[in-house]
């Protein structure tokens, strides 16, 4: 076993880069373990994410169109694991910790509510004299307390390193919150920084592709937004005949790769000029080493605000969101006046004094969106089986 973790360390030691995070480096777990003979610490991090309730019911949650508008369009299981191909291909080229990289990745959303933002947006003002709601705490809140799969310790006892990255996620949508415990003004490590930009990458470019296959976007006024148009015109001096679909697929494909290519030679000269060394270097900056160029912004900026103009703000994801937060409010309002209705488990919580609020705020937050739709019709059509 001792020969197996000499070995996991000196390969960690050889290959990755010095700002590399090293398993052999963590801060550790919050319950003390024997650490796998073959696997390394992020590795086993990786591998419980993938095995808890948190993470298979991500396949039911909306990522923008609720579940049952179709089987085509991206959940949220779908979006996380486009990605984690997406940053392990980054964390490669950087020889960071791909399996840390992973592991974060595949964490990123356990936090997520019922249909999207919309659900969170909910949750966080039926809880804003409450502490509120934020899907980073949550998702830590989940592998911290939540998941049961241990008698020695309460949630995953997942590293430092992990948690930290749940909390500290941040992308267009999300806001990291400074957590005591979590180096509050310190920048995350580069691994977390990568799944935060392969998020922004995923969820750009194929909320495109979800937009298109349901009508709601329009190609000939996409054609307009620059950084389209350019790929536009690169797939079609490649290949003269396409069927639309193969087209869009082979845009969106040339999208991302140019995107990604961007971010690689960008935050290779970042780090060069920053002279980093160590993680505690990357740490002590005031401001993140992955990202796009200057020029890759402001092709992306145009595009984000058609997706925001066009896909976000169209009147039928406005009215699945306004749907979505009544459905919500009115769960919460049920249970808050009428605890008994809750499920046994959730029950038992409130008999061990745990905060009713907080105990009704976890369980909507960890419903699909069809366990909502179906707990609404059971409470409130008289003509359904509860």
């Amino acid at each position: 076993m001792s020969s197996m973790k000499n070995y996991l360390k000196k390969f960690e030691d050889t290959y990755l880069a010095r700002y590399a995070m090293k398993s052999h480096e963590s801060r550790g777990r919050q319950y003390p373990e024997k650490e796998h003979p073959y696997r390394s610490a992020y590795q086993r991090d990786r591998d419980r994410i993938i095995h808890s309730a948190a993470f298979r019911r991500l396949e039911y949650k909306t990522q923008v169109f609720v579940n049952h508008e179709g089987d085509y369009y991206r959940t949220r299981l779908t979006h996380t694991l486009e990605v984690s191909q997406i940053a392990r291909t980054i964390a490669v080229r950087f020889r960071l910790n791909s399996d840390l990289v992973e592991a974060v990745a595949l964490a990123h959303d356990l936090g997520h509510t019922p249909f999207g933002h919309s659900g969170e947006e909910a949750l966080d003002e039926l809880m804003a004299d409450y502490g509120g709601f934020n899907h980073n705490l949550q998702g830590l809140r989940i592998v911290d307390l939540l998941e049961e799969h241990y008698p020695e310790f309460p949630g995953l006892n997942l590293t430092w390193e992990v948690r930290e990255g749940i909390v500290k996620h941040t992308s267009f949508y999300d806001v990291s919150t400074a957590v005591e415990g979590f180096l509050p003004g310190k920048m995350p490590t580069l691994e977390t920084q990568v799944v935060d930009i392969a998020d922004e990458i995923a969820y750009n470019n194929h909320d495109i592709d979800d937009g298109l296959a349901s009508g709601l976007l329009d190609e000939l006024e996409l054609r307009k937004v620059k950084l389209w148009a350019m790929a536009d015109k690169a797939v079609s001096a490649r290949h003269k005949k396409l069927k639309p679909q193969l087209r869009k697929y082979q845009i969106i494909r040339l999208l991302i790769d140019w995107q990604v290519t961007d971010l690689i030679g960008q935050t290779q000269r970042r780090i060069k000029e920053a002279k980093v060394q160590s993680v505690d270097d990357c740490r002590g900056l005031d401001c993140k080493l992955v990202g796009f160029s200057k020029e890759m912004e402001s092709l992306q900026l145009p595009l984000k605000g058609f997706l925001m103009e066009n896909l976000y703000r169209n009147y039928r994801v406005v009215r699945m969101a306004n749907k979505a937060k009544r459905f919500i409010k009115e769960l919460f309002e049920v249970y808050v006046s009428n605890p008994q209705a809750l499920p046994r488990e959730e029950n038992q919580r409130i008999k061990k004094n745990e905060d009713t609020r907080r105990v009704i705020c976890d369980y909507i937050a960890g419903m699909t969106d069809r366990h909502a739709l179906d707990e609404y019709k059971k409470l409130f059509d008289p003509y359904e089986k509860v």
